[in-house]
């Protein structure tokens, strides 16, 4: 079977999960009764990805031991340890040289989904993209006064959205980054020094790629919800069941566990 890597960031502390935090490493953090790298792994797995890198960090040997339990889910895994409190783009600086595809998939390690991730890695490798970014719908969490032709018609919470109009600027749009992107390893690797002392990765990394090279958005259709907070967690499954395209989160893990998708 021909390699896919993923790389899944699971190093952060999980500060707005409360006393669950001071537990577990967040993406150890359970949603019915299954951790969120459970997962992923799983459905990683079931998409093709058969090399996964784990850059470890906040209670990083508890996650080595979760990959013992499973007997790392039958496929390839590296878990390397980065350092508890490095920054974002030191870990993934540590860990380029388990890259050996041309391309792979790097993900936060906070958010469950389920849509064609198959399709859209191989559409990234077809179009030669220098990163192809994953856009996914989001819950916008306040009120809402909603208006159709200058007149007020509702008052909304909970609205879900998948991109944002600019104040001062009508022609740009912005879409909703679910964490998740496909990227050349090349390129990566061409920009290693210009991140490894950052925190903020992705606000290094993407403009000077996008800058120069060709990339794409992809709206993904299909399930995604990302696991910031406690209220994350009981929304998670009330979202599933919200909207009929997405299969329903039990379903998922049923699903998932018997190794069906």
């Amino acid at each position: 079977m021909k390699n896919k890597t993923a790389i899944i960031l699971c190093g952060g502390k999980g500060s707005r999960l409360g006393s669950l935090g001071k537990k577990v490493p967040k993406t150890l953090i359970k949603v019915q009764n299954k951790e969120i790298l459970w997962y992923l792994i799983t459905f990683l797995k079931s998409s093709g990805f058969n090399n996964i890198v784990l850059p470890l960090g906040y209670k990083g040997s508890q996650i080595k031991i979760f990959l013992k339990r499973y007997n790392n889910f039958g496929i390839n895994i590296q878990a390397v340890n980065t350092g508890a409190n490095s920054n974002i783009g030191y870990r993934i600086s540590k860990i380029t040289k388990y890259l050996k595809e041309k391309n792979f998939l790097l993900l936060n390690g906070d958010a469950i989904f389920n849509f064609d991730l198959r399709h859209i890695f191989e559409s990234h490798c077809k179009n030669r993209s220098a990163i192809t970014f994953l856009s996914g719908e989001v819950t916008y969490p306040y009120g809402s006064i909603g208006l159709r032709n200058n007149k007020i018609i509702d008052f909304s919470r909970n609205l879900v959205f998948d991109k944002l109009s600019i104040k001062g600027n009508r022609k740009y749009i912005a879409y909703n980054y679910t964490g998740i992107s496909v990227i050349n390893t090349e390129i990566l690797k061409k920009y290693k020094k210009s991140f490894i002392k950052t925190d903020n990765f992705e606000q290094v990394f993407y403009p000077k790629v996008i800058k120069k090279y060709k990339t794409k958005l992809f709206k993904i259709n299909g399930f995604w919800h990302s696991i910031d907070n406690i209220k994350d967690i009981e929304a998670v499954d009330k979202k599933s069941k919200k909207n009929n395209k997405y299969l329903k989160l039990k379903k998922l893990k049923v699903l998932l566990d018997k190794k069906l998708i």
